[in-house]
């Protein structure tokens, strides 16, 4: 498996973009503006798109994506979620007033996109890929995937503070070879980073020391113009971990 970063940023500004992973060719987690660096041809050979939660910064791409190439497209593209990130997108995004509802769109028995609701711990398998939703705690309805390969597991937090629930997930994976976590805002933020529900550098240091199983741990979604300061608080936090920012344009394999 092939998993290329597309965008891993928080934020955006000189160049970066925000949540969105290609896994091979034909596969999306999350559709933020990372999207945005894939041609016209890579786009149209997106079958599956799986969204971590709803916010704008992981979902901008998905209309973009539909209205580019739904046309092209022989089948609907899929976006697998939680019910309750589906019911969200029908209704504040693909709702006629904000985007055009691609459901029915050429038509309701043909259309360009089509949901497939996952609940948590749920098996979806495609080709030598399984993907499964993890919980987290964030502020709006959101699960983390492990993505599973016969060469092992790659694990996405997708937006998290502290989770008990995702800890004890990670606990069960032995073949957890890589997980990419997010760490959105100093220390000094801590307060913002707790309202918004997401981690800092002591809050995902808490964590990792819970974590029995080893993996290349990857850092996303830090904030534009703060990620040397986080990264370096990471490593005081974490000394006993390697901790490395995800970059875009980085491929991980598992082989």
């Amino acid at each position: 498996m092939k998993f290329t970063i597309l965008g891993c940023s928080g934020g955006i500004g000189s160049g970066r973009h925000t949540t969105c992973f290609l896994v091979d060719d034909d596969i999306l987690v999350d559709a933020g503006s990372g999207i945005t660096t894939l041609s016209l041809e890579q786009l149209q050979t997106i079958d599956h798109v799986f969204l971590t939660h709803s916010h704008l910064d992981h979902v901008l791409g998905l209309p973009l994506l539909l209205d580019a190439v739904g046309e092209q497209r022989r089948t609907p593209v899929v976006v697998h979620a939680l019910p309750a990130v589906l019911d969200i997108l029908a209704t504040d995004l693909f709702n006629g007033r904000l985007w055009p509802d691609f459901r029915e769109i050429p038509s309701a028995a043909a259309p360009w996109l089509r949901f497939e609701p996952l609940s948590l711990g749920e098996s979806c398998t495609l080709g030598p890929r399984s993907f499964i939703p993890l919980p987290v705690q964030h502020v709006v309805p959101a699960c983390a995937f492990e993505i599973r390969t016969p060469a092992g597991s790659l694990v996405f937090s997708g937006d998290t503070t502290r989770s008990e629930a995702f800890v004890a997930a990670l606990n069960t994976i032995p073949e957890l070879r890589h997980l990419i976590v997010e760490t959105s805002f100093e220390n000094a933020l801590a307060d913002i980073a707790r309202d918004s529900q997401h981690h800092w550098p002591d809050s995902l240091a808490a964590d990792l020391a819970r974590l029995g199983p080893r993996p290349q741990v990857w850092i996303t979604h830090l904030k534009p113009g703060n990620e040397a300061a986080i990264m370096a608080e990471l490593r005081r936090a974490a000394p006993d971990w390697t901790l490395s920012a995800l970059q875009q344009g980085q491929v991980i394999r598992l082989n």
